[in-house]
């Protein structure tokens, strides 16, 4: 059996949908992310795709994520490949590529070069860091950690850190539990009611 052929995202209904669900114009999008009204309903009716710094600015105007508007985009599958060559962003001298597409438990992402070290993360949920190649120092929780080709690091929710490449060309495998995954709350107890 061979693989079918792949469709590229379509994210512009998932930006309509959630724009829609906040009452927003396109003017107020298009003014609190700097884009352009046209541009925007040309993305809204599938006839621009956003550049990933594009997508991230409309997420930002409408307070949610990239990474949850292209989860949206795409109807949830019980088997998804994602190819090597699929989704890499060059755009800045960090790449980023989605692991995992649509609107799933778990959201993985890989980075390769450098990514905003001075940008402090907190995620609701737990999340994994795994390095591929390469090597990367966190801080979290007060301590910094160097990690390198193999070592992983874990996350609990909630853990406020930022990490940065010390190696050039490093490969970062970044694994979370999706923010709309409530967390559960008691960790230690097992059948309680």
């Amino acid at each position: 059996m061979g693989d079918q052929k792949e469709q590229p995202l379509r994210v512009g209904a998932a930006v309509r949908r959630r724009r829609r669900a906040l009452e927003l114009t396109l003017a107020v999008v298009a003014e609190r992310s700097g884009l352009s009204v046209p541009f925007l309903s040309q993305v809204e009716n599938e006839r621009a795709r956003p550049s990933r710094s594009s997508l991230e600015r409309v997420a930002d105007a409408l307070g949610t994520t990239a990474v949850e508007l292209l989860a949206a985009a795409d109807p949830a599958c019980s088997v998804d490949v994602v190819r090597a060559d699929e989704g890499a962003d060059c755009a800045t001298d960090a790449r980023t590529r989605p692991l995992v597409r649509g609107h799933h438990q778990l959201h993985a992402t890989e980075f390769v070069g450098d990514h905003e070290a001075g940008r402090e993360l907190q995620h609701r949920n737990d999340k994994l860091m795994y390095v591929a190649d390469g090597a990367v120092e966190v801080e979290a929780e007060g301590r910094a950690h160097r990690l390198g080709r193999g070592d992983t690091l874990y996350l609990t929710g909630g853990v406020r850190h930022r990490w940065r490449a010390t190696v050039p060309d490093t490969r970062v495998v970044v694994v979370e539990v999706a923010d709309h995954i409530e967390a559960v709350e008691e960790r230690h107890g097992f059948g309680r009611r």
